[in-house]
């Protein structure tokens, strides 16, 4: 089975080497619309694949942090990272370019690895996340699999080369939340006391 999640933000970015003059050469920005899929082949105590309301924590602020912030492509010039990071508290740094397709890769690869370090509380089953769609416009979208993921043509991500401003950090719920993430440390669900009994 597999259930939806939609989140947006408004983000801007300039596309390196892309066939667009506009895009490859000036800072703009978009409103974005991103929908994490994910499966279970059975539903937890509350007959759900993963409630809903446990995406509202880390996953959340993960992807809340591409909110109004500008995100850059980490081999991008140096002069222009520094003028990004000086003039605007709200940054990303990427090890892929900030393109609709890489943002797909990288929602699903932070997702997933939330999810693996999750430990969960109340029956659930084989969740995981099934695909991801980043829709950049009202007509274009990028959509990831797993096996994108795993596509070295595609770039490498890593948690040690994704960086977020300390804005960004100061905003989210656990400010030490990626620090837990890229050292392993689980998180752990709510325990939940059943109503009904099965």
């Amino acid at each position: 089975m597999l259930i939806r999640k939609l989140f947006k933000f408004e983000n801007a970015h300039i596309v390196r080497n892309c066939t667009s003059d506009r895009c490859r050469r000036s800072i703009h920005g978009h409103s974005y619309q991103v929908e994490l899929i994910l499966s279970a082949n059975r539903l937890d105590h509350g007959q759900m694949v993963y409630d809903f309301g446990l995406l509202k924590g880390v996953i959340k602020d993960l992807i809340d942090s591409f909110d109004h912030a500008i995100c850059f492509w980490s081999k991008d010039d140096a002069g222009y990272i520094e003028a990004c990071k000086t003039y605007s508290a709200r940054w990303i740094s990427l090890p892929v370019s900030p393109s609709a397709e890489q943002f797909s890769r990288v929602f699903f690869f932070l997702a997933d690895q939330v999810l693996q370090q999750t430990t969960t509380q109340n029956g659930e089953g084989d969740v995981q996340v099934h695909s991801v769609i980043v829709h950049e416009t009202a007509t274009g979208y990028a959509q990831c699999f797993r096996e994108d993921i795993e596509n070295v043509q595609m770039g490498l991500l890593s948690l040690h080369e994704i960086e977020f401003s300390k804005q960004v950090q100061q905003e989210w719920a656990n400010p030490q939340m990626y620090e837990q993430l890229k050292q392993g440390i689980s998180f752990l669900n709510p325990e939940v006391t059943p109503q009904v009994i099965l």
